[in-house]
């Protein structure tokens, strides 16, 4: 429970500005993770309104689920579903809601998932090269990296991970596993610092570690996190109360692309009345507070219509 009090959502004075929770609303957190967000939500909801929230992670759930508990009043108005936010219309229909006030996900990952060596997110600590969100769902990391062609492992890290020097990690990765499969984070963060000329011990010590890309990319395929981006950008409108808004937070220029082409495409066609032309940023005080914000894009859409 230490990371949970600890835990400090980006950008959450935007999003509460953005989102503008009342009293009887009904949310989604699409993204619960440790609650930092939902607890915000929630408290300015109650006492008659309800907060939904889907997260893929179970350990996750638990820590948010506590947190939530504590928010006074919030005794039954609140729930937490293990899934993904692509099948957030089957999500609805199950607790009986059909259109919501509000839709928040936030597109990174929680520091107690990149800081426990067995979920293999890390590229700093040794452990089994796994990445699932859900450990008990898909393909590990590792199945992955083994079985993908050289072709789509250089597509993956210069898509998800603008990783410019995608076909040489690729190129490397294929070799070395012909040798032996690739199966710890620490195996893999050796083959990437190779590739890019960057001892260990220099690597341990860069600004940006050299494996950092390889691996949010990893991630990201891993745990089909841009398929689920364009589905959920796809479902919001028909979610959305009139007036109702959407505020996606982003993390890297990939996702954010998405989100910027979806809301526009939104608007365009006359779903959204008004939409974030520019993203909302933290500013000096939350990053010195949050290093975590400082890559953090926050952009919204307004579902067109006359407000409830």
């Amino acid at each position: 429970m230490e990371k949970a009090r600890s835990h400090i959502p980006v950008l959450a004075k935007q999003v509460i500005e953005i989102l503008a929770p009342k009293p009887g609303g009904i949310f989604v957190d699409c993204t619960v993770g440790l609650g930092g967000h939902s607890a915000e939500l929630l408290a300015r909801l109650l006492p008659k309104g309800r907060l939904i929230g889907i997260d893929f992670d179970p350990a996750s759930i638990a820590i948010a689920s506590k947190r939530l508990a504590k928010v006074p009043r919030a005794k039954g108005r609140f729930e937490i579903h293990q899934n993904n936010f692509a099948a957030l219309p089957n999500i609805l229909a199950e607790a009986g809601v059909e259109k919501v006030d509000g839709i928040l996900a936030d597109l990174g990952v929680s520091s107690p998932q990149i800081d426990d060596p067995d979920r293999g997110f890390s590229y700093r600590q040794k452990g089994p090269l796994d990445m699932r969100m859900d450990p008990a769902r898909g393909q590990s990391a590792a199945a992955l990296i083994n079985r993908l062609s050289e072709k789509e492992l250089a597509e993956a890290f210069l898509q998800f991970g603008d990783e410019t020097d995608a076909p040489l990690i690729a190129q490397l990765i294929v070799d070395r596993r012909k040798i032996k499969p690739i199966e710890t984070t620490q195996e893999l963060t050796a083959v990437v610092c190779q590739a890019r000329r960057f001892t260990l011990e220099r690597a341990a010590g860069a600004k940006l570690h050299p494996a950092a890309r390889t691996f949010q990319a990893l991630r990201i395929l891993v745990n089909r996190e841009m398929p689920n981006l364009e589905r959920l950008l796809a479902i919001a409108p028909q979610l959305l109360k009139p007036g109702g808004i959407v505020a996606i937070i982003s993390f890297h220029s990939g996702e954010d692309r998405r989100v910027k082409k979806g809301f526009k495409a939104g608007f365009d066609d006359g779903l959204y009345s008004e939409i974030a032309w520019e993203p909302l940023f933290a500013d000096e005080d939350e990053i010195r507070a949050n290093s975590r914000a400082r890559s953090a894009k926050l952009r919204w859409a307004k579902k067109a219509g006359p407000a409830a």
